[in-house]
């Protein structure tokens, strides 16, 4: 009887013991899976540095993890060192449609070299449709002063030089910025249209919107070239994906600028296709 009773013992604390060291069923997590908002993301990460910044990029459960509310939590931190950034990659392929996030964040406090992102991805349509990539952005991109930290942008054909008219700047009142909001993007193959709202949902109040279509007039290459970027708006490729990271620039992992640790929580995502 004591031997059984010893042997009882010994499983109750290994088991205990497992269930402390691999907290996955509170943190949402399975090794390097995540499950947020009823879908499947992989954990980011690498032995070297990687786009975008190039910076590290953890795959720390202390850094990437979901709550008892099943919120998804994005960090960037300091780790032997060595700053640490963090991305979710979503193993759905998904196209054209309607992309809706809910945040807690406070983009304002941000150091100005951190930035969030909220984005499709496409590895290989670099050429042809610059990555099929549509942005929610939120960063001061290296200026202190900046009051405008919330970006909505389309990636050209094939990256090099910036075209002003694929990106606009939101102004949006700080104290409204700070806390829940819900940040969406309808994309089509003639138009893609962002808003952002207060709260939960899109029932908010509306704080920012910005439409991109074939309309928009022409850029020029560069200054004294007369040959107009024709106005292309990205196609999805069989790879495109939703992404979610947390990261520094300016391409180096030097963390952010006023070394403090930093973290974003992500209360829901959901995807409509058309």
């Amino acid at each position: 009887m004591k031997i059984h009773y010893y042997i009882s013992i010994v499983l109750v604390l290994l088991g205990l013991g497992c269930k402390q060291s691999n907290p996955e069923d509170v943190l949402g997590r399975v090794g390097d899976e995540v499950t947020f908002a009823g879908r499947k993301w992989d954990v980011k990460w690498g032995n070297e540095p990687m786009g975008p910044g190039p910076n590290m990029f953890s795959r720390l459960y202390k850094d990437v993890w979901v709550d008892e509310n099943g919120w998804l939590h994005l960090n960037i931190a300091q780790h032997d060192g060595v700053w640490y950034s963090t991305e979710v990659v979503g193993r759905d392929n998904l196209g054209y449609g309607t992309y809706t996030w809910t945040i807690q964040a406070d983009p304002m406090s941000f150091s100005e070299n951190v930035v969030f992102g909220l984005f499709t991805w496409d590895n290989n349509t670099f050429y042809t449709d610059g990555n099929s990539e549509v942005d929610i952005e939120f960063a001061k991109w290296g200026d202190s002063a900046s009051t405008t930290p919330t970006t909505f942008s389309v990636q050209p054909v094939a990256f090099g030089a910036y075209y002003a008219e694929r990106t606009r700047e939101r102004a949006i009142d700080p104290s409204k910025l700070k806390g829940v909001t819900t940040h969406t993007f309808t994309w089509t193959d003639t138009l893609i249209t962002w808003a952002s709202y207060a709260g939960e949902t899109i029932s908010g109040e509306p704080l920012a919107t910005w439409d991109f279509d074939l309309n928009h007039p022409p850029r020029r290459k560069k200054e004294g070239d007369l040959q107009s970027l024709p106005i292309v708006i990205p196609k999805p490729g069989s790879t495109t994906n939703a992404r979610m990271n947390l990261w520094t620039l300016p391409y180096s992992s030097i963390g952010p600028n006023n070394q403090l640790e930093h973290e974003v929580v992500i209360r829901n995502f959901s995807y409509e296709p058309l």
